[in-house]
């Protein structure tokens, strides 16, 4: 019977260790043609070490690296303010839900649980954020959006709360003198670090990878963060190409080392998440692991 643990286990360990290396494939290959010259790229094709190693890319994006570091502050601040008040909102709500005296608990749940399965509408949604919020070419617009609760994660915290919670230690809190806000910041939030991580490492992932808003809400390119910039980018650099300016456009656009171009803008814009994740690898796992104990 131990022989055939071990033998399972072992096995899994080979399944996973090979899905781990197939997830990691494509980022090498990312990072290599961002090394490489474009005449290789068109040439040989995709190569996991750069043959011809070149820094052409990184010197095209070292032109607009005023603009860039611009785009990385917004971005930054954007992530930092919109991650700190969303885990704040969101743990809230779900220590709330997770009340079984709260009035109306299910049904308030009922509603969480409704916005994952349909929402308003891209038109209604930006006549509400441009008309009535008025965000629309400011720091709010890239915010607020991502700052109104998604409602899986509330429900993954609420569930952290009822299962990794002892209701004993919320009791002897109360029997103390100790109210729902004292109870809430003292004892409960202490306690649920692996599920504050590991949310606040979603919606961190969200904010920083987030483009669509900054489509939508934001035209003044000084307010760009680094997706839209990068985009902006990628999107000039295929206008040329397609030589929709005429001919002396598109020989422009034919300097431009367009495929490893878009090689680095990648590794630009991800490169902070893959540095910042294995900091938050072992509260992500754990904190998912027990938030789905019990729904």
């Amino acid at each position: 019977m131990v022989t055939s643990n071990r033998i399972t286990q072992m096995v899994s360990h080979i399944f996973l260790a090979f899905l781990a290396i197939i997830s990691i494939i494509p980022f090498i290959i990312l990072i290599s043609s961002s090394f490489t010259t474009e005449e290789f790229i068109l040439r040989e094709g995709y190569n996991f070490i750069p043959a011809e190693f070149s820094l052409s890319a990184y010197e095209y994006l070292m032109n607009n690296s005023g603009n860039i570091l611009r785009a990385y502050g917004i971005t930054i601040l954007v992530t930092i303010v919109g991650t700190t008040a969303s885990l704040a909102i969101t743990a809230m709500l779900a220590y709330s839900l997770s009340r079984k005296d709260l009035p109306y608990r299910n049904a308030l749940a009922f509603f969480v649980f409704f916005t994952i399965l349909f929402n308003g509408g891209l038109v209604p949604t930006y006549l509400v954020y441009t008309q009535v919020f008025d965000v629309k070419n400011t720091i709010w617009a890239l915010i607020v959006p991502g700052l109104l609760v998604n409602g899986f994660n509330v429900l993954l915290m609420r569930s952290f709360f009822i299962t990794s919670i002892p209701e004993p230690v919320i009791e002897s809190a109360r029997i103390d003198g100790a109210g729902e806000f004292r109870t809430f910041f003292s004892i409960v939030l202490p306690l649920s670090l692996p599920i504050l991580a590991t949310i606040g490492l979603l919606q961190t992932i969200v904010y920083w990878n987030d483009w669509f808003n900054g489509l939508i809400y934001i035209t003044d390119s000084k307010m760009f963060s680094i997706q839209n910039m990068l985009n902006r980018m990628l999107s000039d650099i295929q206008f040329l190409s397609e030589g929709s300016l005429g001919t002396n456009a598109s020989e422009a656009a034919s300097q431009v080392p367009s495929t490893s171009v878009r090689m680095a803008i990648a590794v630009v814009g991800i490169l902070p998440i893959i540095v910042a994740y294995p900091f938050f690898q072992k509260y992500l796992v754990k904190g998912i692991a027990l938030g789905a104990v019990k729904g």
